[in-house]
């Protein structure tokens, strides 16, 4: 068998092993938490080895970063494919209901990032790590806001493109955080909508069906 084609099935046995750790990790993970979980249980519930677990990953943290990087690209995909739809000016507020309709709202992932940022508050080279993928998106959301400058004006107490994504993260964290106590993700939806309309525009305009429900409690 060819040298080239042995290594091929190789990666191709290593990506697929890698894929199935990582599976695993996020469902023990979100049962138990971050800590409470050894590398034995994550090799159990995928079906490997140490062995298998120690050519893909150093250790816990490395995995579960893996793991946070996996979900916060798809979260950061989910927020430019949203951004992107108009062209260069973009409406800001059909982008919000395009943004809160699409965002991830999976509550075994905010447990998981949950731990990880308790985790992180306490290693600070996670912490940096963690810092630098919330900052590339914020980056990704800025430079969208920015071209929308033409269409919708963004609220001048938010000073630029900038400050109005850092203001984005800063409501999707506290909608999250609601979300893990009460569960409810029409309601998180409709709250992200609610929230990003008034911080993105003069907040005169309530998207339909975003009205949140009497007696619910928000962040």
């Amino acid at each position: 068998m060819p040298i080239e084609e042995t290594g091929r099935r190789v990666t191709r046995r290593r990506v697929r092993t890698r894929a199935r750790l990582l599976d695993a990790a996020f469902e023990v993970f979100a049962a138990r938490g971050f800590g409470r979980v050894s590398i034995e249980e994550v090799c159990e519930a995928a079906g490997f080895s140490r062995g298998a677990f120690y050519s893909n990953f150093a250790t816990l943290d490395e995995l579960f970063f893996a793991l946070y990087r996996e979900r916060a690209d798809v979260i950061a995909s989910q927020v430019a494919e949203a951004l992107a739809g108009e062209g260069p000016d973009i409406d800001v507020p059909a982008s919000v209901d395009r943004v809160a309709e699409v965002l991830l709202l999976d509550v075994d992932w905010l447990l998981v990032k949950t731990d990880f940022l308790v985790h992180a508050a306490r290693d600070p080279g996670v912490a940096e790590a963690l810092l630098g993928h919330r900052a590339r998106l914020r980056a990704a959301i800025a430079d969208r806001l920015f071209r929308a400058r033409g269409n919708t004006a963004l609220p001048a107490v938010l000073g630029d493109a900038e400050g109005a994504a850092h203001a984005v993260v800063a409501a999707y964290d506290g909608v999250t955080t609601q979300l893990l106590l009460d569960k409810d993700v029409e309601a998180a939806r409709a709250w992200l909508k609610q929230l990003l309309t008034a911080l993105l525009t003069d907040g005169g305009r309530t998207p339909a069906g975003t009205r949140a429900r009497p007696g619910r409690e928000h962040p």
